[in-house]
């Protein structure tokens, strides 16, 4: 269930800010909409999965964190990572 380094590295470069940067907000709400919508997927195979469902809402709820900080600091880079994702507002 977790992200392949192809995965992670394919994201990372869509989304950062440039060439050496893996952990800005923009690249952690990136990784973490990529790993909720893989979790979503598992979800429909596996109902009853109560331990990732936990782990689920824990990373739906940082990233609402990571949104609301990002869209504090700087309202551009919040509507581009938005935009790039693909969220609703």
């Amino acid at each position: 269930m977790a992200l392949t380094t192809k995965e992670k590295t394919k994201v990372i470069k869509d989304v950062s800010l440039d060439e050496k940067d893996t952990g800005s907000a923009d690249v952690q709400i990136a990784l973490l909409s990529k790993a909720i919508d893989k979790l979503v997927l598992h979800f429909k195979k596996h109902p009853q999965d109560v331990h990732s469902k936990r782990g689920l809402i824990q990373m739906v709820i940082k990233r609402k964190k990571l949104l609301a900080y990002l869209k504090k600091v700087s309202e551009k880079r919040y509507l581009a990572v938005i935009k790039k994702i693909g969220l609703k507002k």
